[in-house]
């Protein structure tokens, strides 16, 4: 992770409601239409040898029901038979059958060790599909969801090794030549493993493109491997294809070719090579002392320094500046000093706007001097962080902060992956350029906003559940707060067998299903038209948040759930449900 930049998430305060007062049950009726199934979804049980607990999250847990994001109501799933079935939903009143619109070539039965069929839709007219054996196809649909002008076509179909499932696909023109890129993830055995589970998840990053020749045809042209040791909650590729994004609760690093190694290792030589430090600092309350060694040949009038508020520039003779930024915080720029000292180093003296503050770097962002402590302040600053390390729980409780009592947290804000990240690797140096360490931010799903950008992700922060845009094209705002989901986080933690969870594109709710039958819609607080008191303060109440809970007539379990921007889609073995949740414009 060297070289990475550490980045936070920034949450939009206006997006944030501190008032709110939680959902109230309605009894409002709900639309609910059902579809018998001409044939089962093709379902795969985990086998004896898939016992861990990254096998039942990657296949499991499989959403078996897939939303085309590129046109509004448009579902697909895989049959027992092999079938490709689609659902396009113009009337909830009117609605048909689904309809066949490819079947896979292999016979599904005939594989032993085969996972569950997966696809993913990877623009408006291309769709990636795995039958589960561990075969690719790349297929052309043109426009999907058009009823009998549909037509999809084999452009690609290659046996790529041990069975996986389609994660994500992106579609994009690079050199002039279409390609796409597609994410296969697997859990595999591990012999080297005999303390963990026995078994590694690896995310393979395949690039296939279209011919020079111009005659049509695809081939791979990459195809780079991402080891870890738990299947990511999110992985995504970025629209041009140039990185990845990954959330997961233990880190994933490329595996190298013999290649790659040798080169590294000669990098590595190099870097092992220490440098000696540009420049010293230390600080006080009130100022910040640097010292910077001079070569021999240079005289005062060599030396500019310009000093301003929150910046430094220090150049010697004509050479580029050799310290030159923002300073941590704003100086007394006036009183700013330097000099040369008889051992030929220069000495520059910064008065502090801000008296006391402690400066954790000098110029921001710039790794190349080293910071020496003074040992009164080591001691000062051990003596400030004794009472987190007491070995008594609260040694001092006449202190203003004492520190946090775990026995007030609820059991529902307890969960074990505290330790997840999100990472964003580049597609060329294969490593990681952005990490965010998401602590307690606990993932709870993903979804499709805008499909020409990457998936969104929704994350728990506090009790609130927060949707996240990442824009790969926007270095400065790469996660995009979005969308807030009022106390979801803290709702949901509630549910014990919750399995699918999923929001509509337009954010006006979110949603969850049980295993069985029982989904909860929450929807965004909305104004009121009658007038209702809040009787235990006195005050009018504006709005209220409605929670909708509807009872699926099954027995089967939910193998999927999609949500859009006017209905839910829940899937079981033999019936397809439609529930209207808000009413088209």
């Amino acid at each position: 992770m060297a070289g990475a930049a550490h980045c936070s998430l920034q949450a939009q305060r206006l997006l944030l409601d501190p008032k709110f007062e939680g959902y109230k049950l309605s009894l409002e009726p709900l639309a609910c239409y059902q579809l018998g199934l001409d044939a089962a979804v093709a379902e795969v049980q985990l086998r004896d040898d898939q016992y861990t607990l990254d096998h039942m999250r990657a296949f499991g847990m499989y959403n078996y029901l897939h939303l085309d994001s590129w046109y509004q109501d448009n579902v697909y799933y895989v049959d027992q038979f092999g079938r490709v079935m689609n659902l396009s939903v113009t009337l909830d009143t009117a609605l048909q059958k689904p309809r066949e619109v490819f079947r896979l070539p292999t016979d599904l039965t005939a594989c032993d060790n085969r996972l569950c069929a997966s696809m993913h839709f990877s623009s408006s007219t291309w769709v990636t599909l795995s039958d589960g054996t561990g075969r690719l196809y790349l297929i052309k649909s043109g426009k999907r969801g058009s009823g009998a002008s549909e037509k999809w076509e084999i452009v690609f179909n290659e046996e790529l090794g041990s069975p996986f499932i389609v994660a994500h696909s992106v579609s994009f023109v690079n050199s002039d030549a279409h390609s796409l890129a597609v994410l296969l993830l697997r859990v595999e055995k591990d012999e080297l493993d005999t303390k963990g589970s026995g078994f590694h998840v690896t995310l393979e990053w395949v690039t296939i493109a279209e011919r020079k020749e111009g005659d049509q045809r695809y081939e791979i042209i990459k195809r780079r491997v991402l080891q870890g040791k738990s299947v990511p909650h999110y992985a995504a590729i970025e629209p041009n294809g140039d990185g990845l994004m990954i959330v997961s609760h233990k880190p994933f690093t490329f595996m190298q070719s013999e290649s790659d190694k040798i080169e590294e290792n000669d990098d590595a030589k190099v870097s092992n090579e220490k440098k000696d430090p540009l420049y010293y600092w230390q600080q006080a309350e009130d100022d910040v002392t640097i010292t910077v060694h001079l070569p021999q040949d240079i005289t005062k009038d060599d030396i500019k320094i310009h000093f301003s508020p929150d910046n430094i520039c220090v150049t010697l003779k004509d050479q580029p500046p050799l310290m030159e930024g923002k300073l941590y915080s704003s100086v007394d720029h006036e009183s700013c000093t330097w000099i040369i000292k008889e051992d030929k180093s220069l000495e520059i003296s910064l008065i502090k706007k801000n008296e006391g503050s402690r400066w954790p770097e000098l110029i921001v962002g710039d790794t190349r001097g080293e910071f020496i402590m003074d040992p009164s302040q080591c001691s000062e600053i051990a003596e400030s962080l004794m009472h987190l390390t007491s070995e008594v729980m609260n040694p001092n409780p006449e202190k203003e902060n004492p520190p946090c009592n775990a026995q007030e947290l609820e059991e529902c804000d307890a969960f074990l992956e505290d330790g997840a990240s999100l990472c964003r690797f580049d597609g060329n140096t294969l490593k990681v350029t952005h990490i965010i360490n998401l602590g307690s931010n606990q993932y709870l799903f993903s979804v499709v906003v805008n499909p020409k950008e990457m998936p969104c992700f929704c994350l728990r922060h506090d009790v609130d559940a927060l949707l996240w845009q990442p824009h790969s094209d926007q270095p400065e705002n790469m996660w995009e707060h979005i969308a807030t989901f009022n106390a979801l986080g803290y709702v949901q933690a509630s549910k014990q067998d919750k399995k699918f969870m999923a929001c509509a594109p337009d954010y006006s709710y979110a949603a969850l299903c049980e295993c069985l039958r029982r989904v909860f819609i929450y929807r965004q607080p909305t104004p009121l038209a009658t007038v209702l008191y809040n009787r235990k303060e006195g005050r009018q109440v504006g709005q209220v948040a409605k929670q909708l809970v509807a009872t699926l007539e099954a027995t089967d379990p939910i193998l999927g759930f999609q949500a859009t921007s006017e209905r839910l889609f829940v899937l079981t073995t033999k019936t397809l449900f439609l529930i209207k949740v808000n009413s088209g414009n």
